[in-house]
């Protein structure tokens, strides 16, 4: 763990997982988007993506476990995240989740990161994030 006074700019970690069938159709259970790109191999091989592809929630999601657990790390809440979703996750891909630290407020105790998902050298997902750290105790 990270001691909040200690987070400067350019900080950076990741975390990287490969996509599943299981994983989407857990997400899809869990999340209700039963969307047939996702879900129907006939119905997304008709589609522009030619496949089926993975929600793009659950590949930033990644960014969660990488705030939560790694920078700034257990106790911290999201405040916002913004998104560009670039490109498609197939399944069976392995998605690489990274977030820098842009700056550091350290009074409001505030963080603000870019936060990018990448397969292999391309962009998936890009966009930032600002998360609050509460005081222990």
């Amino acid at each position: 763990m990270i001691v909040f006074e200690d987070i400067e700019t350019g900080m950076e970690v990741s975390y990287s997982q490969t996509i599943t069938d299981a994983d989407v159709k857990t997400y899809s259970g869990l999340s209700g988007d039963k969307n047939p790109v996702h879900m129907d191999d006939e119905y997304a091989q008709r589609s522009r993506f030619g496949q089926r592809i993975a929600h793009g929630m659950i590949s930033s999601s990644f960014f969660s476990a990488l705030f939560g657990t790694r920078i700034p790390g257990p106790g911290c809440v999201y405040v916002s995240q913004s998104m560009q979703f670039k490109k498609p996750v197939y399944i069976g891909e392995t998605v690489t989740a990274t977030v820098i630290v842009k700056s550091v407020n350290l009074k409001k105790r505030r963080i603000f990161f870019r936060t990018i998902c990448k397969v292999k050298n391309r962009i998936v997902i890009d966009g930032e994030a600002e998360l609050y750290v509460p005081e222990e105790g």
